[in-house]
């Protein structure tokens, strides 16, 4: 593993997660139903301060895990993205990890192996609940796909 960062964020009556390209976290505490690729809201977090290591680490290239849970129910979801040495980590309010290629301010990753609609409808349903906490988990690594142990080490270490 290169290096990690965690933030937390809290779910809302109008996630829907159903974006085919994009997911979103953002420090926003409101979301309207059109807001379809947001998973947390009152994050903890933005892609401006996510730590100079996970971001030195992007800008390399490296893979990005990120792993979604919901602490104590056991209900998580994980992908992988990429870095880029184009990223620039300079928003604020959210963070956005992208299926295309596309870069802005609040891109931390791009070539997502998930968008909101792909990860797991048990934990969305979960995320409707403005109690459910939202634990986001991120580690990037050289390697070009995580092999188990990986997964596994990050997993239990949580």
């Amino acid at each position: 593993m290169v290096a990690t960062d965690e933030l937390e964020a809290y779910g809302h009556p109008n996630i829907r997660a159903t974006h085919r390209s994009t997911l979103e976290i953002t420090k926003d505490k409101s979301l309207t139903p059109r807001g379809d690729c947001i998973l947390g809201v009152s994050a903890t977090k933005s892609a401006s301060e996510l730590s100079e290591e996970l971001k030195d680490s992007l800008h390399r290239g490296h893979l990005l895990v990120v792993i979604l849970l919901i602490p104590g129910t056991g209900l998580f979801d994980y992908f992988t993205a990429k870095g880029s040495p184009g990223l620039l980590f300079t928003d604020s309010r959210s963070l956005v990890i992208r299926k295309s290629g596309y870069i802005d301010g609040r891109t931390i990753a791009i070539h997502s192996s998930k968008a909101a609609r792909d990860i797991r409808r048990d934990l969305v349903e979960g995320l409707k609940n403005t109690s459910t906490r939202l634990r986001v988990i991120f580690t990037t690594t050289s390697q070009r796909y995580p092999n188990e142990t990986i997964l596994k080490h990050i997993i239990e270490g949580t």
